[in-house]
């Protein structure tokens, strides 16, 4: 898998995926960036997951470990542009039920609570 992390707004921060999401390096990249950001205090994630093809069981595992960690300091994990064989797995194992999934980074943002109000 390939990655590249960008940032939507401010305090936003996109972790854009393509090819496969697999166990091994894959799974400890993601988690590193995760890890990373929580000690830089940036606790609001996307992961834009449109060029991902293909996931396995310790992805998955991997999406949702993201998720708690940023959930035990604050934080929050959104996912975009999911489709195919990765729509059909994060239904399967009920993940939708758990982290909220847009159909863009865009609109994934949109729904971060607003730090202006």
């Amino acid at each position: 898998m390939k990655y590249s992390k960008s940032t939507v707004e401010p305090g936003i921060l996109v972790l854009t995926m393509t090819g496969r999401f697999l166990m091994g390096s894959d799974c400890q990249q993601v988690s590193g960036e995760i890890d990373s950001a929580i000690l830089r205090n940036d606790t609001k994630f996307i992961f834009d997951m449109t060029g991902v093809d293909h996931v396995d069981s310790a992805a998955v595992g991997q999406i949702v470990k993201c998720y708690s960690k940023l959930k035990k300091v604050g934080g929050t994990l959104r996912l975009a542009g999911v489709g195919g064989m990765v729509d059909r797995v994060l239904k399967m194992t009920q993940v939708h039920k758990v982290i909220p999934i847009f159909p863009t980074a865009a609109d994934a943002a949109k729904d971060f609570p607003s730090s202006k109000a």
